[in-house]
């Protein structure tokens, strides 16, 4: 999926309609895929768990600012994920 499907993406999550935010979105949206493959999670394009969790990790961060805790919801897929692409890789 192309990095401009992920910002329409991430822009339909947060209600964004305007163009104002897009860099902060895509440097929200970049910083987000950096964590992930830190963490074993390879995003590829037709990877669409990935991609959600990628969205969804991005969204949770632009309304938080990254304060507090990862919801349970985002840890459970980014761990399904890593386990899944560990043992895909076996």
């Amino acid at each position: 999926m192309a990095e401009l499907d992920k910002l329409g993406l991430l822009k339909a999550n947060l209600g964004i309609t305007s163009e104002a935010r897009d860099q902060y979105l895509k440097s929200i949206l970049t910083s987000v895929e950096g964590e992930l493959n830190a963490s074993g999670v390879t995003i590829g394009d037709e990877d669409n768990p990935a991609i959600m969790l990628q969205v969804d990790y991005a969204a949770w961060r632009f309304r938080n600012r990254g304060e507090g805790t990862m919801p349970r919801n985002i840890q459970y897929r980014l761990h399904n994920l890593m386990v899944g692409q560990v043992s895909a890789d076996d």
